[in-house]
């Protein structure tokens, strides 16, 4: 597996719920850019159309040496998945507060992949609590390292 890119927005704007993963419809100047790593998932989100999963806002550059084959760099892209994980989710998504957003883009063997995330938005003072914990996390991972380093000592020969 090679990571292309990772949505860090997602994971500090929601509470990830359930993973899966997608294939993901694309065009072969797509594919060379995101070789690349020519992408940006930052605003990107996924909504089901037509029983279909729809990855939206996601910006995939085009190819430079691209000609007639570049198409549009923010066009909705068709996700592929199973039809009743798509129903699944769509269940969930009907429930207050639950959205599907996209958290890794990658490459399994030469297959371009999209990891989607159930989610569940995080209110302001969730995020506060959680970058509190990193930071707690942090400060103590931080003393645990000082303290866990040998001290030098002179051999007395």
């Amino acid at each position: 597996m090679k990571l292309i890119a990772t949505n860090k927005k997602a994971f500090h704007n929601y509470t990830m719920v359930e993973f899966l993963e997608c294939g993901i419809n694309l065009i072969g100047c797509e594919v060379k850019s995101l070789r690349k790593g020519e992408v940006n998932l930052a605003d990107s989100y996924c909504r089901i159309a037509d029983g279909n999963l729809v990855l939206v806002n996601c910006h995939i550059k085009n190819y430079d040496k691209g000609s007639y084959s570049n198409v549009e760099s923010r066009r909705d892209r068709r996700l592929l998945a199973h039809k009743r994980e798509i129903m699944r989710m769509l269940g969930k998504v009907k429930e207050k507060g639950y959205a599907i957003v996209p958290t890794k883009l990658y490459f399994k063997d030469s297959l371009v992949k999209v990891e989607v995330a159930l989610a569940k938005g995080k209110r302001d003072y969730d995020k506060k609590e959680t970058l509190q914990r990193k930071d707690a996390e942090r400060d103590m991972q931080r003393t645990m390292k000082e303290l866990s380093l040998p001290t030098k000592r002179s051999c007395g020969g």
